[in-house]
C-alpha cells in the first residue's frame, strides 16, 4: 500500500512560496512587455520607412532656403495650431486632445519603465510631491479628452457636421475617424480606472504599492471598486494596465494606416511649407526660355532640343513635398469648405484629391516593394483617381491652401495634373485653346496681333 503523506509548510515557507510565485509572475511580465514593445517598434519602424521611400518616389524639390521662419512656422502651425483658432471653440477642444495626446505620453514613459524594470510609478520617489501634482493635471486632461472626444463623435454622427458626412469620407474614412475617438476614450477611461484600483489597494493593503495621495479625478470613481478583494482589485489594475499599453502599441502601428498620420508628420510638412505668397505659382524653367527666346530669337541655344515633360500625370512626378501633402492630410475637410467650385456642386474637393494621391502613392509603393521596381500598371493619377472634370472645375482662388491647418497645398497638385493634360496630352477646352493659341502667336490673350495692338490710341 503507497501511503500518502501529508506535507505541511511552515509559515515563513508559505511566505517565501508568495514571494516566489511573485517573482516568476513579474519575471513573465517583463519578458512579455519586452518582446511586444520590441516587436510592436520594429513594426512601426519598419512602416515609417516604407512612407518615407514612397514619398521619396516624388522628383526632388529645394526647400531648404530660410530655416528661421521655416523654424517658427513648424512652432506657430504644427504645434501652436495657429490656423486652428479661427473656430476658437474647437481649436480649444482640439488642443485638448492635442495636449492630451502629447503630454499623457509622458506618463507613457513611466508605464514603459515600470515595464521594463519590473517597478511600481519608478518616477514617484524622485519627484516626490511634483509626482501628485503632476498626475493630477494628466487626469484632468485625461478627463478633458474624454469628453471632447464624446463631443467630436456627435459632431460626426448625430449633429452630422456637412464636412463630415461628404461622400469623400464613405466607408473606411468615416471608420477611421470614429475608430480613434473611440480608441481615446478607452485609452482615457484605463488610465483613471487603473489610478482607482491603485488609491484603493493602497487602502486596504498597505506597502503593496507605494502610498499617493487621492488624485483629483480618479479619486471620484474609487467608491466603485470599494468592497473588491485583493486578488480582483489587481487583476483590474493589471488588466488596465497591460491594456494601456497595448493599445498604445496598437495606436502606433495603426497611425501608418491611418489619417491621424498627421499627428507626426504635421511637423515636418510646417516646416517645409513654401514661404512664397500663395497667390505665386511655380513657373516651369522650360516654358520661361520659350518665352524669352521668343522675345529675344538671339538667346535661343542652337542644336537639337532635348525632350520634355510638362507637368505630372502620376505620382512619381509630383514632388516630394506634394507627397508628403497627400500623407499628411488630416481629412478634416476644412479645404473643400472653402473651396467655391465643391460649394457650388462642382466635382471638385480639394480633400479628395489628397486622398486620392496618397491612395494611388500607396499602390504605386506596394508594388515597388513586391516587384523591387516600378512595373506600369496601366493606370495613373489622373483619369484613373482624379478625373478631368475634377481638375477643370479649380479656379486656382487658393482657398483650400488659406484653410489647410498644417499647410498642405492641394492646388499645387491639380495645377501639375493640368498641366500635363494640356502640355502633354493637348487635353484642353476648345476656349482654352484659342486663348493659348493667341497667347503663342499674339503674346496676349486677345486675336490682335503686336503690330495692331495700339491702334486704338491713334483714334483719341
Amino acid at each position: 500500500m503507497l501511503k500518502i503523506q501529508k506535507i505541511c509548510f511552515s509559515k515563513q515557507q508559505i511566505i517565501y512560496l508568495s514571494y516566489y510565485n511573485l517573482f516568476v509572475m513579474q519575471y513573465i511580465q517583463q519578458v512579455a512587455f519586452l518582446l511586444l514593445s520590441g516587436f510592436s517598434i520594429w513594426l512601426f519602424s519598419k512602416n515609417i520607412i516604407q512612407i518615407k521611400k514612397n514619398i521619396l518616389l516624388g522628383r526632388d524639390e529645394d526647400l531648404s532656403d530660410n530655416p528661421g521662419l521655416r523654424w517658427k512656422n513648424l512652432f506657430l502651425l504644427a504645434l501652436g495650431q495657429k490656423k486652428m483658432f479661427r473656430n476658437p471653440t474647437v481649436a480649444v477642444m482640439h488642443l485638448i486632445i492635442y495636449a492630451g495626446f502629447i503630454i499623457i505620453n509622458v506618463e507613457v514613459i513611466e508605464i514603459i519603465l515600470d515595464g521594463i524594470l519590473g517597478s511600481h510609478r519608478i518616477f514617484l520617489t524622485p519627484l516626490g510631491n511634483y509626482y501628485s501634482w503632476l498626475i493630477n493635471f494628466f487626469e484632468i486632461l485625461a478627463f478633458g479628452v474624454i469628453i471632447v472626444c464624446i463631443v467630436f463623435l456627435a459632431r460626426r454622427n448625430i449633429v452630422r457636421v456637412k464636412r463630415f458626412v461628404s461622400k469623400d469620407l464613405q466607408g473606411w474614412p468615416k471608420s477611421d475617424a470614429n475608430i480613434i475617438l473611440i480608441t481615446e476614450i478607452i485609452l482615457m477611461s484605463l488610465f483613471l480606472i487603473m489610478n482607482a484600483t491603485d488609491q484603493v489597494l493602497q487602502n486596504i493593503v498597505p506597502n503593496h504599492y507605494h502610498s499617493t495621495q487621492p488624485f483629483i479625478i480618479s479619486q471620484h470613481i474609487t467608491s466603485f471598486f470599494q468592497g473588491y478583494s485583493e486578488t480582483k482589485l489587481i487583476f483590474i489594475e493589471r488588466t488596465c494596465w497591460w491594456i494601456h499599453i497595448l493599445g498604445i502599441f496598437a495606436f502606433l502601428n495603426y497611425l501608418p494606416y491611418s489619417k491621424h498620420l498627421h499627428i507626426l508628420l504635421a511637423f515636418p510638412n510646417a516646416y517645409y511649407a513654401r514661404l512664397q505668397p500663395m497667390g505665386t505659382m511655380q513657373n516651369m524653367k522650360h516654358v520661361q526660355n520659350e518665352v524669352t527666346y521668343m522675345m529675344q530669337p538671339e538667346l535661343a541655344p542652337t542644336g537639337e532640343a532635348q525632350p520634355m515633360k510638362f507637368g505630372a500625370k502620376d505620382v512619381m512626378d509630383l514632388s516630394w513635398k506634394s507627397l508628403l501633402d497627400a500623407y499628411s492630410c488630416t481629412e478634416c475637410g476644412r479645404c473643400s469648405s472653402a473651396c467655391p467650385a465643391n460649394q457650388t456642386g462642382k466635382l471638385l474637393s480639394p480633400r479628395k484629391i489628397m486622398m486620392d494621391t496618397r491612395d494611388r502613392l500607396e499602390e504605386v509603393g506596394q508594388s515597388i516593394k513586391k516587384n523591387g521596381t516600378w512595373i506600369d500598371d496601366g493606370k495613373t493619377l489622373v483619369n484613373h483617381y482624379i478625373t478631368i472634370e475634377e481638375l477643370r472645375a479649380c479656379t486656382t482662388c487658393n482657398a483650400c491652401v488659406q484653410e489647410c491647418p498644417v499647410s498642405i497645398n492641394p492646388l499645387d497638385i491639380i495645377i501639375e495634373l493640368r498641366r500635363s493634360l494640356i502640355m502633354e496630352d493637348s487635353n484642353a477646352p476648345q476656349e482654352w485653346n484659342a486663348l493659348f493659341g493667341n497667347i503663342e502667336n499674339n503674346f496676349a490673350p486677345w486675336k490682335l496681333s503686336p503690330d495692331d495692338r495700339d491702334k486704338w490710341a491713334t483714334e483719341l
